[in-house]
């Protein structure tokens, strides 16, 4: 009754896979027996190690993707994708997420497209090419990963809270317009993980706000958590493991927050 842990015969793609965040959940999903398609940007041959790993150790099929998230047309090729080289689609997870630290007033143009685009746009054209794969089979599970900057602000994240704010408002409309086909749409709000992302992130928030990196890390990343710790990407793949199981079949439009108690402030 209580088989949280077992993704057998389950299918996952997850976008943005191939580092932080979306590998812990990318191996959460694979340790518990789903098959997962792997996406995200870096060396060729690190991502393919990356995915030989991943597939030796877990003993399910992992495969790539290497989708560009600015491209709707290859972001639905993922889906199908997955679809027809695995057979089916259960999991969907909108993780692809880049940065970037800058005044509004001097926040470059081009980054505020890029960011709209992969931090959000992406997450709905992976939703609109998964949706009818779920809806075909009567079940589904759609996770996008938000931020606790989907729920508050900070400075200098403009575009980052804008679509992040904007995920959080396209999980709860997904969530009804399918909450009676056996499909869930939520949200997970971390607050900072020590990720690739989050170190780029103390480098630009030294020099937007010129204080040393170590100040940055104690009074502004870890000063929004009461905890004064990171979260830990082990701990996001609890809520998801969650979320995706029966169990969780009745969380739908909801945003969880795993933020050290960030937003509770």
């Amino acid at each position: 009754m209580f088989a949280m842990n077992d993704l057998k015969g389950q299918v996952a793609v997850i976008t943005g896979s191939t580092s932080g965040i979306g590998l812990a959940l990318a191996s959460a999903a694979a340790e518990c027996g789903a098959a997962v398609v792997l996406n995200g940007l870096g060396d060729a041959a690190t991502i393919e190690q990356t995915r030989s790993d991943l597939e030796t150790r877990t003993g399910v099929r992992v495969l790539y993707h290497g989708a560009d998230m600015t491209k709707p047309d290859k972001i639905a090729d993922m889906v199908a994708y997955a679809h027809k080289e695995l057979g089916r689609l259960d999991i969907l997870v909108n993780n692809a997420g880049i940065q970037h630290v800058e005044a509004v007033e001097n926040f470059p143009n081009d980054a505020w497209e890029r960011i709209i685009a992969i931090n959000l746009s992406s997450a709905f054209y992976a939703t609109k090419a998964a949706v009818p794969i779920m809806q075909a089979q009567g079940r589904g599970r759609i996770v996008n990963v938000a931020s606790a900057h989907g729920l508050v602000a900070s400075p200098y994240k403009s575009a980052y809270v804008a679509a992040k704010h904007g995920v959080i408002g396209f999980t709860k409309t997904v969530a009804l317009e399918l909450a009676q086909q056996g499909i869930t749409c939520n949200a997970i709000c971390p607050g900072f993980v020590h990720t690739p992302i989050v170190d780029k992130q103390i480098d630009d928030q030294a020099r937007t706000r010129n204080m040393s990196r170590e100040d940055v890390m104690k009074n502004v990343i870890l000063g929004s958590q009461p905890t004064k710790q990171f979260v830990t990407t082990e701990q996001l793949a609890g809520i998801f493991l969650y979320l995706v199981s029966d169990l969780g079949a009745s969380a739908n439009g909801s945003s969880y927050s795993v933020d050290g108690g960030w937003t509770a402030q």
